[in-house]
């Protein structure tokens, strides 16, 4: 028996010895530069000793961290190595009793002697793609001199920047820019857009950046965001840095512009200010490209502002204020088709806005980890607002097209033109017609906090979270209206047209107020496997109470004058209304996920029970009314990773949404003659389904990437409105009902190359979109209801084209967009319109540091019904520019749509009806601006670096001397 012991001894001691020789250790880490900058795509290898052989090699991610394949046991050298850094090496133990080794943080230092010695040795590709983030070099696209980030971003790639200054990046909403990973002023996209300098960026780098919530847990809660992070040219990672502009021009323009940057060590502080009237407009872009995008209206703008960061190994901390001011004075002249079963109502307005806002916004972030097991973020902001509006209009609703009596009726709107029939060419086919004015002042004040307190309960995944919400609004809003209505439809007890005269004076204060309290756990059940659970309680409040004051008793009021004594004796019921809102819900969630080497999955479902109260009265009508429903929402989140450099991502998720506790009330609103609302208690929530598919790959040899990505949504029972039109007044009475039938689909390919020698860029990008909407329109004779449906199916096609080398560089650019506009009621509506342009824009840097840009494009338009749209546009923009004091300076002159061709026109289709808009706007202008730059870089190392960065052509960052190479190339 001691004998069969002392064997099975041995054989379990041999045992032991050969798993734990074929037990297998990963290694993991992160890679930083001496800036603290992720290091993209640096080489990871780790040696086996003593022979120095690979035994497993892997490229860091965006954010620089690597995790190798598994290896045996034994003696091994960590290499790291990097372009511009000294190679780190770092020799390691593994032992099979650590199934995981994770090295920390590993911090690379710049290579002098290769910086001092750097050429130019490639160009600089446009796009990198690693893992689920676009990489752009700023050095590929060349900007005018002074240009902020804006001009540089409507050049990326699959970028898109609308009318008012959104950006969609490969089809989705772009949320917040970053600044080395950090906050740009909360984030918001438009200061960064109007302040950022592109002499500062070295990548744009974008990607869908977690919640707090999902990147500290790993629990999805559908608070995705898209940010643009910017990477900060490495000189200027120390020590301050700043731009000055100020510009005046034609047309009493002017244009001023500061922004101060302090970086030190970790800490970074950006002081910005800027005032101008040219609609806050992105400077300079005399070169940048044909400037379409609508400035509606004449703005005049002034911020100033203040954001930091800072950290410690256990501390973050971020935050900014800014004020805000702008003053618009806008002007516009309409038209809309509305689509009936019976013959369709036309309506033309011109309209005169003044608008005053002052603003003022703070927030703050506070990220502390205790230790390496707890977590705390705190995020509290408030914002105070003041805004001044007046307001004019006269429009006028008609039974058949006007444009077929008058070439602009829009000129015979007027109250002279309208009371005199016998010269009036549209006497007959008249309505309405409301000439009316307001003015109105709104003050805001509110307050939102949020803090998180995450705790690892060991290191495989177990956690538990707790976070608390809590927000606070409170607005006064009053507004004074006056307004003369000519009915031609009804006569009055006289016989003669009737006339409705309103004069009002309209308080609506109101005051809201929420909170939520979340709990969360995750349980790993397996292998990189977890079961996630999450609770969550919310509690909201709204009040509002709305009072109309009838102001028609009183002769000599007006919209200029002080509101008269004894007017709160005319406050009438029926038009003034109360509401109390309280509203309870309870989200439970539970979710599964895998995370695996090539692929990560995550899939769960919601449950949601809510209870609503309301408190309602309306004149004398009074009830109060309770809600209980139940929502559920499921959600799909699927990752498969071919390479680093290639992935394909799913995602689904379900959305159920209730109707408004007032559209469910019994009422009639008709504070509104023009647009009268009755309530629905029949109304049932809405289901939303939406579905992404996204994939990206990228050859680095050949610089060529190709992204693509498809969306598709649609929604059950969603909330429409059944509108019956009343041939008599011009009005609508309009009531909310469940429709249908609503869905869209969104697909885009996005494809950029260089060519063999890389002095030649091709980049594409197509997108093909389709809208089937549904909505209700009545027969106003038969009173029957039809179901309407419209279908929109767009394509579009953008192909740039670019040659450049150290001096010169020259483009090619052509767009086309297709639509087919169907509908199925009306088809007398359809139409089939399409824009394309095509245009140039060429750069040339001389040997003594002056720059000359410019750019001419043709826009067409085609095929619309309304034939003032089918137009061109062609628009010319010039830029010269020269720098002196060595580099420190540059004078400016611009030039904008030289030819006076460019219009400021929307349009908008929906299931029922079409409109047409022209704004006024900031055109054709010329502006001479002065820059200065202020460079002062802490210590004698920083200044060396950034002067071994300077280009070909003298120190500074004159045209073609940005820091990061000379006519985009890139410096090895």
């Amino acid at each position: 028996m001691k004998k069969i012991m002392t064997g099975m001894a041995l054989l379990l001691l041999t045992t032991l010895s050969v798993f734990s020789q074929t037990q297998k250790i990963t290694v993991k880490g992160r890679v930083l530069e001496d800036t603290k900058e992720p290091a993209i795509q640096a080489t990871v290898q780790l040696l086996s000793l003593p022979d120095s052989v690979q035994a497993s090699g892997v490229a860091t991610s965006s954010m620089g961290f690597f995790s190798l394949p598994p290896v045996k046991p034994g003696k091994y050298v960590l290499k790291v190595s990097y372009i511009g850094f000294k190679t780190l090496w770092q020799p390691m133990q593994l032992s099979g009793s650590t199934p995981q080794k994770n090295v920390g943080v590993l911090t690379l230092e710049t290579d002098a002697i290769m910086l001092a010695e750097a050429v130019i040795t490639a160009e600089a590709p446009q796009v990198q793609v690693v893992e689920d983030t676009l990489v752009y070099n700023s050095s590929a696209y060349r900007t005018p001199e002074g240009a902020m980030l804006e001009e540089l971003v409507k050049k990326l790639p699959g970028a898109e920047v609308d009318d008012e200054g959104n950006v969609k990046i490969n089809g989705r909403d772009l949320s917040k820019i970053m600044v080395n990973g950090k906050e740009f002023f909360g984030g918001d996209v438009k200061t960064g857009l109007k302040n950022l300098p592109v002499d500062m960026i070295e990548k744009l780098k974008t990607y869908d950046k977690k919640s707090d919530l999902a990147r500290i847990t790993g629990i999805d809660d559908g608070e995705e965001e898209t940010v643009l992070d910017l990477s900060v040219k490495k000189g200027m990672n120390q020590g301050w840095f700043g731009n000055a502009d100020v510009a005046g021009g034609t047309e009493d323009r002017y244009m001023g512009r500061l922004m101060l940057n302090g970086f030190m060590d970790d800490t970074r502080v950006s002081l910005i200010a800027s005032a101008n009237n040219v609609n806050d407009q992105g400077f300079s872009g005399g070169g940048g490209g044909p400037r379409w995008r609508r400035n509606n209206g004449l703005n005049a703008s002034k911020v100033i502002g203040l954001d930091f960061a800072t950290q410690t190994s256990k501390i973050e901390l971020g935050g900014s204020a800014r004020y805000n001011y702008r003053d618009a004075d806008i002007m516009s002249i309409g038209s809309t088709e509305d689509f009936l079963p019976d013959g369709n109502s036309y309506s033309n307005s011109n309209s005169k806005q003044r608008n005053r806002n002052n603003s003022f916004n703070a927030d703050f972030r506070l990220e502390w980890k205790p230790d390496s097991m707890t977590n705390i973020i705190f995020r509290p902001d408030v914002s105070y607002g003041k805004t001044d509006n007046l307001s004019n209009s006269e429009s006028g609703t008609f039974s058949s097209d006007p444009y077929s009596l008058v070439t602009d009726p829009n000129n015979w709107l007027t109250l002279e033109k309208i009371l005199n029939p016998d010269d009036d060419p549209l006497r007959n086919i008249r309505v309405n017609a409301i000439n009316s004015g307001s003015l109105s002042d709104n003050k805001s004040l509110s307050t939102n906090a949020t803090l998180q307190l995450n705790r690892k309960l060991n290191n495989k995944g177990r956690n538990i979270t707790f976070r608390g919400r809590f927000g606070y609004t409170n607005n006064d809003n009053n507004q004074y209206t006056e307004s003369e209505t000519h009915y031609f439809q009804l006569m009055n007890y006289l016989g003669g047209d009737s006339v409705l005269i309103r004069n009002q004076y309209i308080t609506t204060p109101t005051k809201n107020y929420n909170y939520s309290a979340q709990l969360t756990y995750s349980e790993p059940i397996a292998r990189a496997t977890f079961l996630q659970f999450s609770y969550q309680f919310q509690y909201k409040y709204s009040e509002s109470d709305k009072t109309t004051y009838d102001l028609q008793g009183f002769p000599d009021w007006g919209l200029s004058t002080q509101l008269p004594a004894g007017y709160e004796e005319h406050a009438v019921d029926s038009l003034g209304k109360y509401a109390e809102y309280r509203y309870y819900n309870h989200d439970a969630s539970v979710s599964l996920r895998f995370i695996r080497e090539k692929y990560q999955l995550s899939a769960g479902m919601s449950f949601q029970p809510q209870h609503s109260v309301l408190s309602y009265k309306r004149g004398d009508y009074m009830i109060d009314t309770t809600r209980n429903v139940f929502n559920f929402a499921p959600n799909l989140d699927l990752r498969v990773r071919f390479s680093k450099v290639s992935q394909l991502r799913l995602t689904y998720r379900g959305r159920s949404s209730q109707p408004s506790m007032e559209n469910l009330l019994p009422i009639v609103d008709n504070s509104n003659p023009q647009n009268i609302r009755v309530g629905n208690p029949g109304l049932k929530p809405a289901f939303t389904h939406n579905m992404r598919l996204f994939y990206n790959t990228y050859n680095a040899e050949k610089q060529r990437g190709v992204m693509s990505h498809f969306n598709f949504s649609a929604t059950q029972n969603s909330i429409s409105n059944s509108r019956v039109y009343n041939s008599e007044t011009g009005g609508w009475t309009t009531t909310p009902k469940n429709i249908n039938g609503n869905w869209n689909a969104f697909g885009m390919l996005g494809f950029n190359t260089a060519l063999k020698n890389k002095k030649y860029t091709i980049n594409s990008f197509s997108n093909a979109s389709y809208q089937n909407n549904v909505a209700y329109l009545t027969d106003s004779k038969t009173k029957m209801e039809n179901k309407n449906t419209t279908t929109n199916l767009t394509l579009v096609e953008r192909l740039n084209t670019s040659y450049r080398n150290d001096w010169f560089e020259f483009g090619l650019n052509g767009t086309i967009s297709y639509s087919i506009e169907k509908d199925k009621l009306t088809p007398d509506n359809n139409q089939e319109p399409y824009t394309f342009s095509y245009g140039a824009n060429t750069t040339v840097n001389m040997p003594w540091s002056m720059s000359v840009s410019t750019n001419i494009a043709n826009q067409s338009r085609r095929g619309y019904t309304d034939s003032s749209m089918n137009r061109n546009e062609l628009i010319w923009n010039a830029q010269i520019s020269q720098t002196f004091l060595k580099g420190a300076a540059t004078v400016s002159f611009e030039m904008y749509d030289i030819l006076k061709r460019q219009s400021n026109i929307s349009r908008s289709l929906t299931a029922s009806g079409r409109s047409v808009y022209e704004y006024n706007g900031v055109n054709s202008y010329c502006m001479l601006h002065f820059i200065y730059r202020l460079n002062i870089f802490g210590g004698k190392a920083a200044r060396d670096k950034m002067q071994n960065k300077r280009g070909f052509g003298g120190p500074g960052f004159g045209p073609g001397h940005r820091p990061g190479g000379f006519g985009g190339g890139r410096r090895f």
